[in-house]
């Protein structure tokens, strides 16, 4: 059965009149006789009969009417469902937030006070490709060769953060493999900086010593400041270490920096807002380079 022939059939239930029928459905008389003679074939019953110069359904004819007419009734609806969702999808933004999430949070709070309409769905997880942002880390990035996605790079500097009470804390630089054998307070297993700093050990000739480890940078930051043990701060993309308890030294071996990565996905770089949205964020960094 074709959406066609169950429509044609409908509207000459509704009125039981052929001609009628096939000037409201702007067709020639015959081509809808004809479309009901085939579904008629095809389920090998009789849909209408005459009655004097009109026609009336059959029992199968009620049948059949009864049950297509919710599912065409949803047919009908789904164009201006469809154009509703399009509206909706055109001020939805999905980021998968991977990396800096407590700054790119914040731009977020920023950018939606001025933008009300726009909705976030934000997510993190590296399996996913849903999305029409990416922001994730690297140690050094490079930007692939064939791809019709976009790219920001963002790099910072990694320091090593120590106790104010620490031996170290008063030195202009230290080198990492100094800190062979000491106690560590890091992030996760699973984030993407704590792999990028357990490669700055390894090279430095150690693995790191780690007696802590948290989701959450806060935790980290008050751990060091209350002398438990060292670790790898970021140059930009955390929370100030002000009043911590704590002092950041520049590493001078190896070169610690990792590389924050802003990708706008290809499907998405027709979506208006979200590449205004990358475009915001682009300029946020911008800027936070020269703080």
């Amino acid at each position: 059965m074709e959406i066609t022939q169950l429509k044609y059939f409908y509207v000459l239930a509704q009125n039981q009149h052929v001609t009628r029928t096939a000037e409201q459905l702007n067709i020639a008389q015959p081509s809808l006789t004809q479309s009901i003679r085939r579904l008629e074939k095809e389920l090998n019953v009789k849909l209408f009969k005459t009655n004097g110069r009109n026609i009336v359904l059959t029992e199968y004819g009620k049948y059949l009417q009864r049950k297509i007419e919710p599912l065409l009734k949803t047919l009908n609806e789904i164009p201006e469902e469809i154009q509703t969702l399009t509206g909706d999808r055109k001020k939805m933004l999905k980021i998968n937030v991977l990396a800096a999430s407590t700054l790119i949070t914040d731009t977020i709070i920023r950018y939606q006070k001025e933008h009300p309409e726009v909705r976030f769905q934000i997510v993190q997880n590296v399996e996913t490709e849903d999305a029409d942002i990416t922001i994730f880390t690297r140690e050094f990035f490079q930007q692939p060769l064939v791809s019709k996605d976009s790219f920001y790079i963002f790099s910072e500097e990694i320091f090593l953060a120590v106790p104010k009470t620490s031996e170290y804390a008063q030195r202009e630089t230290i080198t990492l493999n100094e800190m062979a054998g000491k106690s560590f307070i890091s992030l996760a297993g699973t984030k993407g900086l704590r792999s990028i700093c357990d490669r700055f050990c390894l090279h430095a000739g150690f693995k790191p010593n780690v007696v802590f480890e948290s989701d959450n940078a806060s935790a980290v930051k008050n751990l060091i400041g209350a002398s438990i043990g060292v670790g790898f701060w970021p140059e930009h993309t955390w929370e100030t270490h002000e009043g911590s308890g704590m002092t950041l030294l520049p590493i001078s071996e190896p070169k610690c920096q990792r590389d924050i990565i802003v990708q706008l996905h290809h499907d998405s770089e027709s979506h208006e807002e979200a590449f205004r949205y990358y475009k915001y964020l682009v300029e946020f960094f911008e800027e936070l380079k020269k703080a």
